[in-house]
């Protein structure tokens, strides 16, 4: 298959149980796309074939940059039907982590825009209900948006998202385990936009550290966790720069739901607050910065450093307190600090 309606296939982008999404190029618009295609074992399946057309809709429906966009819509000749996105070629949040962590400014900013994206979602009355890494793409910055760097984040892959009046009533626990809140493990409706929100500070203690902040294979290991647990403290990372990183994002992820963020943009703001504030501190500590070559712990073993290859932002890397430089020092050596 070479051709879909008017767009000229190029390159296999992924593929799912459900569709595959392909590299496209428009000639007639002289830009390259994303069409999504229904896998052929569905095709007869009315429900799925439904569902398919329903997420381009909403996809459609939403009025913001921050949120893939759907510009047309066709069947192939076998009648499985496709959709037509813009494309964003900056790879996934999923890439980005496989090969490491981000540094801490840059992990906070990404959390922040992702709240972004998040929260204009709900403007819509939108729940996604499956926030991962993977669904998550990387698009450049166009300069003048706040926090620097290269990229933003672009909420994709809409196929599980509902409106927050009809997700009240859903029965089915849907997700990713590791990303989703316990609320819609349980699977019996009782969920809101708050689950988003606890995706989001999921999504930021990955990007700081590599790993999700309770790893969870299963729905019941989902539902198993202790109501009273925090992810593990990011110390081991930020040393004394943590402020009140930790704090935010134990919030984020409350196992109770009452006791989370109500707001996406209320957590984007504090985020962004802490993002700045690292971002002022580094310059100060420039002068310490050296390679790590070990890892810190951080619940399990996490990597505490990433190489130069897979950094997309042009931001330097946090660098641990003063205090903690000295006191190593004076105990024989400088610690190695993570870059």
């Amino acid at each position: 298959m070479d051709v879909i309606g008017r767009y000229r296939l190029q390159s296999k982008i992924g593929a799912g149980a459900f569709a595959t999404v392909w590299r496209g190029y428009d000639d007639d618009l002289d830009v390259d796309v994303a069409v999504k295609v229904l896998a052929d074992n569905w095709a007869s399946r009315s429900d799925v074939r439904e569902r398919f057309l329903a997420e381009a809709r909403l996809m459609r429906r939403i009025a913001s940059d921050r949120v893939v966009r759907v510009f047309d819509l066709g069947e192939l000749p076998d009648g499985r039907p496709y959709f037509v996105m813009d494309y964003v070629g900056g790879g996934t949040i999923a890439g980005l982590l496989a090969e490491g962590p981000v540094d801490p400014a840059d992990a906070l900013w990404w959390g922040a825009d992702l709240a972004r994206a998040v929260a204009a979602l709900h403007a819509e009355g939108v729940v996604h209900r499956d926030i991962t890494p993977a669904n998550l793409l990387l698009r450049p910055a166009n300069g003048q948006e706040s926090g620097g760097g290269t990229h933003r984040i672009v909420l994709a892959d809409l196929g599980l998202a509902k409106r927050a009046a009809e997700a009240s009533g859903l029965t089915q626990a849907v997700g990713t385990p590791s990303y989703m809140a316990p609320e819609q493990g349980r699977g019996d409706g009782g969920f809101d936009e708050r689950a988003d929100v606890y995706a989001v500070g999921a999504v930021t203690y990955a990007l700081l550290t590599g790993r999700a902040p309770f790893v969870a294979a299963t729905i019941n290991d989902v539902l198993g966790r202790d109501p009273d647990s925090n992810p593990p403290s990011l110390r081991p990372l930020l040393h004394d720069a943590i402020g009140p990183v930790d704090e935010i994002l134990a919030r984020a992820c409350a196992y109770r739901v009452g006791d989370r963020w109500n707001r996406a943009d209320t957590l984007a703001d504090r985020l962004e607050a802490e993002a700045y504030r690292l971002e002022q501190e580094a310059p100060l500590l420039a002068s310490r910065r050296t390679t790590v070559g070990n890892v810190d712990e951080i619940g399990t073993t996490i990597a505490a450093a990433a190489g130069e290859s897979r950094r997309r932002r042009g931001r330097g890397w946090l660098l641990v307190a003063l205090p903690v430089v000295f006191a190593a020092a004076a105990a024989g050596g400088w610690f190695l600090l993570g870059r």
